[in-house]
């Protein structure tokens, strides 16, 4: 089971572009942290600071190879936030479907009493 605190930092991690970036380039391969820099125009240290909010929310995963630090996604977190959204897509889904039938027997009454005209 997924905690409140768990789910919050994975959105909170998701809520910034640059991270999410990150997530994108790291779903191809790992990479070191200068790998991961590279077509950001920010600083390593701010690279850094970003995959530490990603390492806290466990989508990432960093590994000391010398002094090279190599990153990997942890895609695991983002099932329970997938999970989490799916509840509100099916929620929203439903309500569509009865809005859809709504307007489809609307019509059906009109094209009715149009035809007794």
């Amino acid at each position: 089971m997924v905690t409140d605190t768990a789910l919050d930092a994975v959105y909170s991690a998701l809520g910034d572009g640059t991270r999410r970036a990150i997530l994108t380039r790291l779903a191809d391969r790992d990479l070191t942290v200068g790998e991961l820099a590279e077509p950001f125009a920010v600083s390593r240290p701010a690279i850094s600071k970003h995959l530490r909010v990603l390492e806290r929310a466990g989508l990432v995963r960093r590994t000391r190879e010398g002094r090279l630090s190599r990153c990997r996604l942890d895609a695991k977190p983002l099932g329970a936030a997938a999970r989490w959204l799916e509840h509100y897509r099916q929620f929203w889904e439903q309500r569509l479907e009865r809005l859809d039938a709504y307007l489809r027997e609307l019509k059906r009454k009109e094209g009715k009493h149009g035809h007794d005209n």
